[in-house]
């Protein structure tokens, strides 16, 4: 298959992807889908229902007994999509707004490029991960063998990045993107009619207090030099207008870069919604869930993946020194498994990622297979006439 057949079959399947978005753990047609194009590749050892629907497949080539994963995302998010596209979502509510459908096609370009080329010696595993967005799919993955049953040496990955050139690529050493961890606070006083406060313990004062002092948080338990936030995004009572709340639930979010900095957050919460509630003679009882872990770049795999990038995309568009961000991204638990770098290329101008006007750029698709292909032969160079 010459590149300009590829580029536009490829074109044709992220856009039936974007048509046929499915949630976390729900992917069943689009894994099909994928399984459906790695057997016209002739690729065979396939192994699906990897984590309930993930896909691994495996290529083999040579002699060498060194692995490389590659890993793509499958999932889409809750969103009603905008963008009155004809491939347009056609499942209402659901949406690829974050470009998961961009990266599926990517690593199936890979796969294609890979499978029918060669070029290298030794094994590549093909994960295409379910549940990304929630951070259960790799959990789920690794449950499954993936890292051990399925195993490798090295794992890379790609995510897009609207506002960074088509034809760019960023990424950096150590910590990359940051840890995500979700609290809920239940707040229980004693309700009672409006008319008489002075009967009741009112879970709504109590909870208001304990927003404003978690802000304190940051301000006076991290460090500094730490990034750190911890945003209260939900507050609800008992939705009665004229009777005084028994019960408020205060939800949220938190991010940092540092394990120790999600226990001091999770330590100064308790003490905060304990005190400040006891304070209102009420009580409450805190639910803290790390959902996400930080993603730490290997330095050795970063350096690969950066000398790959400069091949494909000429130095001028590679940038070894991106910005940390506190957004969260589930790859980094396979980076627990094995050494690897998670980085990004550029989608244009686009609307943001999570936004009901997002589309993956497609000029972006080939430059994704180009780097994947080239960080697996670059790691697993081929002996002659044994690849």
């Amino acid at each position: 298959m010459n590149s300009t057949d590829l580029a536009q079959d490829m074109r044709n399947w992220r856009r039936h992807l974007h048509q046929n978005p499915e949630f976390g753990f729900e992917e069943a047609e689009t894994a099909q889908f994928v399984v459906d194009r790695l057997r016209a590749f002739g690729i065979e050892e396939i192994e699906t229902g990897v984590g309930g629907t993930g896909v691994v497949a495996t290529l083999r080539a040579g002699t060498s007994d060194r692995t490389i994963a590659l890993r793509a995302d499958m999932d889409c998010l809750r969103i009603q999509e905008t963008t009155n596209l004809p491939y347009a979502s056609a499942k209402p509510g659901l949406m690829h707004a974050c470009g998961h459908d961009g990266h599926t096609t990517m690593l199936l370009g890979a796969a294609a490029v890979l499978a029918g080329e060669g070029g290298f010696d030794g094994t590549v595993r093909l994960v295409f991960q379910p549940s990304e967005e929630w951070g259960q799919g790799m959990k789920a993955m690794i449950r499954d063998g993936l890292g051990s049953r399925l195993g490798f040496d090295e794992i890379y990955g790609l995510h897009n990045m609207p506002g960074l050139p088509v034809g760019a690529f960023e990424t950096r050493t150590g910590a990359y993107m940051g840890a995500e961890g979700n609290f809920r606070i239940a707040v229980r006083g004693a309700g009672g009619h409006a008319s008489r406060p002075h009967e009741c313990r009112d879970a709504i004062v109590a909870a208001c207090a304990i927003v404003g002092q978690l802000q304190t948080i940051v301000a006076r338990n991290v460090d500094p030099a730490d990034l750190a936030v911890v945003s209260v995004t939900s507050i609800e009572g008992d939705n009665v207008k004229n009777a005084i709340a028994s019960e408020a639930v205060i939800e949220g979010d938190c991010r940092h870069f540092d394990d120790t900095v999600s226990q001091r957050i999770e330590t100064a919460m308790r003490r905060i919604a304990g005190g400040v509630a006891a304070a209102h003679d009420c009580t409450a009882e805190v639910d803290y869930d790390r959902v996400f872990v930080p993603l730490v770049n290997d330095a050795t795999a970063t350096e690969h993946a950066l000398s790959a990038a400069t091949a494909v995309y000429g130095a001028e568009n590679v940038n070894g020194e991106a910005a940390r961000m506190g957004a969260s991204e589930d790859f980094a638990q396979a980076l627990g498994l094995a050494p690897g770098c998670f980085a990004m290329i550029g989608n244009g101008d686009s609307a943001p990622l999570h936004s009901p006007a997002y589309d993956f750029n497609d000029d972006a698709l080939m430059h994704g297979v180009k780097w994947f292909a080239r960080i697996v032969r670059q790691r697993l160079p081929a002996i002659a006439g044994n690849s």
